[in-house]
């Protein structure tokens, strides 16, 4: 199984960089093939002359992640420690990432995408290559890919938040229609969705259930906003919670992440239905080291995750062979998300989003 992470979580980005050279002093201690290394690069990765020593290329993976480090620290933390493999994290927002990728293309910049809702991966498939992990035949079908060009990992519901000291359990938002009228004009917490997947699988989902076009949804749903995004999705629950905004749009297991830690919210699921596209994993097209791509992706979708992210991320498996643990008083209605139709309009769908937000804002 795999231990407890939630007090010691992996450096990333430049601190990774700067602690790069004394973990792979370690790392060469712990590898018998290289015991003889160990000796030369206990001098925290310089030999007698000073000199460097680099990690050799199967020692390496270079990930992209939207998951928040509490998230991706314990389970990169794990895979390396089982492994021997140096994993290079580079985080940020799904379609940020993905975008960092496009641009990076033919560069060898990336081994991994690991996090947003899979329509994400379809809206930017030319970045992938299809891998079938390990244990495929254990995952949902339901949103499986068909050709292999992402992995799942989990199932997260969309759900709305309240502040519970400003907003009664009589006047919270039922759902999503509302967010469309004036009753919450700018006092809903809702992120970017030209930089979180989250926010877009929203708005996809709303489109859907509400049987909007484009051009409707985002007149309504903008002139409620009424001019004002969260920096990103991890501020949602933060300006609820401080009641900066009454309501939000975000995660079930975010949500109930907050709530656990003390936050004084309440969750709803929306009446009229809600989605619950899972966020997956998928090897990147001209990947640099693509063994351990695969190595990382069959690992997200073993049962020692899908334990752990159950029980310490309030996610929901997608996994046929576990049960969820999740419990909960409130009905959910899951509605058939088109997942084919989110992904292929992604793209005109953002362009016309800014269009009503041409300005980044806070």
């Amino acid at each position: 199984m795999l231990k407890n992470y939630k007090t010691e979580i992996k450096p990333t980005g430049m601190r990774m960089e700067r602690e790069k050279s004394s973990r792979f002093c370690r790392r060469g201690a712990r590898v018998a093939a290289l015991l003889f290394l160990s000796v030369v690069l206990s001098g925290c990765g310089t030999g007698a002359g000073g000199e460097e020593y680099a990690l050799m290329e199967d020692e390496q993976l270079i990930l992209y992640t939207s998951h928040k480090e509490e998230v991706y620290g314990p389970i990169v933390r794990e895979f390396e420690e089982r492994t021997g493999i140096w994993v290079e994290v580079h985080a940020g927002g799904t379609t940020e990432m993905l975008e960092k990728m496009k641009q990076n293309e033919g560069k060898n910049a990336c081994d991994v995408m690991f996090g947003g809702g899979v329509e994400s991966y379809e809206a930017y498939e030319e970045l992938f290559v299809p891998y079938a992990p390990a244990q495929s035949e254990m995952l949902d079908g339901n949103y499986a890919s068909e050709d292999h060009l992402w992995t799942l990992f989990s199932e997260l519901p969309i759900v709305l938040v309240y502040n519970n000291k400003l907003v009664s359990g009589a006047e919270a938002p039922k759902g999503w229609a509302e967010f469309l009228t004036d009753r919450w004009k700018g006092q809903i917490a809702f992120a970017d969705p030209e930089k979180s997947g989250t926010s877009y699988t929203a708005l996809a989902t709303m489109s859907q259930i509400l049987n909007l076009d484009d051009q409707e949804l985002l007149e309504k749903f903008s002139a409620a906003l009424d001019g004002k995004l969260s920096s990103g999705s991890g501020e949602v629950l933060k300006e609820v919670s401080a009641g900066t905004r009454l309501v939000g749009i975000t995660l079930e297991e975010t949500a109930k992440k907050e709530m656990a830690r003390g936050a004084d919210i309440s969750m709803v699921y929306p009446e009229e239905g809600t989605s619950a596209v899972p966020d997956g994993c998928a090897l990147a097209a001209g990947a640099p080291h693509p063994e351990n791509a695969k190595k990382f992706i069959d690992f997200t979708v073993s049962e020692d995750v899908q334990r752990l992210i159950m029980e310490q991320f309030f996610r929901r498996t997608v996994r046929t062979d576990m049960q969820s643990t999740e419990k909960t008083g409130e009905e959910i209605h899951l509605v058939d998300f088109d997942l084919a139709r989110a992904g292929s309009r992604q793209e005109e769908l953002l362009q016309m989003w800014a269009g009503y937000f041409p300005e980044e804002q806070g």
